[in-house]
């Protein structure tokens, strides 16, 4: 009579080799190339929070916030997003503001929203009517424009004072810091100027002509360029920092049909990406050459822009449409687009 008891040792090692060689194949391992991270949204209109996860783009939650939420900023630490709020109805370009309802100004303020407890914890007043805003690179002084008092207000962080507020030109929007941390840019719609202020005595450096309706700044990582949106000339100017004055302008295309918007540049400072508002087009521009590089559709009016942690895909707000576009900026194409809120108008991500 055989033996027919089975090997088990053979047995168990072919078992083993099994279930290794199905974890490597297995489509649902994910390459660590880029980080996980989240994407946040503020919705104008609705008045709340959109949370997306970077990698599945799935909704995670909705948040509310309070009136007219619009630029927002991660703390430097990623604990905290800022976020302007705004009481002044909303109005697009030559409403009549009289006819308006009243302001409530007691809804101004730049809110604080804890990340781990997903929710807004305190509100910061700002001055009236806060739109936009940047950090100072230690994080402890938050730099306001206020449309309504033509003034950019340096707030402490930890004591919710406002420090200095600089007058700079009428219905300033755009704020950025200098990658240096030493100067800030507030661009005036009204008066076509940047506002340079000192970042550490808060003193007004120079005001000088930028273009017309300038809406937003990025500076290259070496702080020596600037650009600049100009969404009534449908351009983009190039400013030298050091002089304080515009080198070279880049037209987009058609005034009144191209309107830029947001400006963006790559984490190494080659690319520049501009959004268009309604001319619903993303412009990518070589700094190298400050040449036209691509444009392309990506959304309904894209406003708010940002970009994943590894630079490999670009997000847009889209107002109208209430959605998220996803842009792949290998192939150039949008791959995706997220529902959220009612009036997204600015994005960040932030990795976990």
């Amino acid at each position: 009579m055989s033996n027919s008891r089975p090997d088990y040792p053979k047995i168990c090692l072919a078992f083993l080799l099994f279930l290794l060689t199905s974890a490597i194949a297995s489509p649902s391992q994910k390459a660590p190339d880029s980080p996980h991270f989240r994407i946040y949204v503020t919705n104008e209109r609705s008045g709340d929070l959109s949370e997306i996860d970077g990698s599945t783009l799935q909704v995670l939650a909705t948040v509310p916030l309070g009136k007219r939420p619009r630029g927002i900023h991660p703390s430097p630490d990623h604990k905290f997003l800022y976020i302007a709020l705004s009481g002044s109805p909303l109005a697009g370009p030559g409403v009549d503001e009289s006819k308006l309802p009243p302001a409530d100004k007691s809804a101004d303020g730049i809110g604080v929203f804890d990340v781990q407890q997903n929710k807004l914890v305190r509100t910061i007043q700002s001055g009236s009517d806060p739109e936009n805003f940047d950090l100072t690179k230690d994080g402890r002084t938050i730099i306001v424009s206020n449309e309504d008092d033509a003034k950019a207000s340096f707030i402490d962080v930890t004591s919710g004072k406002v420090t200095k507020s600089v007058p700079v030109g009428e219905e300033p929007e755009g704020v950025k810091v200098s990658p240096n941390g030493k100067f800030v840019y507030v661009t005036s719609e009204n008066n076509g100027t940047i506002s340079a202020i000192d970042v550490a005595s808060a003193k007004l450096i120079k005001t000088f002509k930028v273009g017309r309706r300038p809406r937003s700044v990025a500076f290259m990582p070496d702080s020596s360029r600037a650009y600049v949106s100009a969404e009534n000339d449908a351009a983009v100017t190039v400013v030298d920092t050091t002089k304080g004055e515009v080198i070279e302008t880049i037209s987009l295309g058609e005034r009144g049909v191209i309107k830029p918007m947001s400006v963006l540049l790559s984490p190494d400072g080659a690319t520049l990406y501009v959004s268009t508002g309604r001319g619903q087009r993303l412009f990518i521009i070589d700094t190298a050459t400050n040449k036209i590089s691509s444009s392309f559709e990506i959304g309904e009016r894209p406003w708010g822009i940002a970009l994943s942690p590894d630079a490999k895909t670009l997000f847009s707000a889209n107002g109208p449409s209430n959605d998220i576009s996803m842009v792949n900026l290998g192939s150039r194409t949008v791959t995706k687009k997220v529902k959220v809120g009612d009036g997204p108008w600015g994005i960040v991500t932030v990795p976990n």
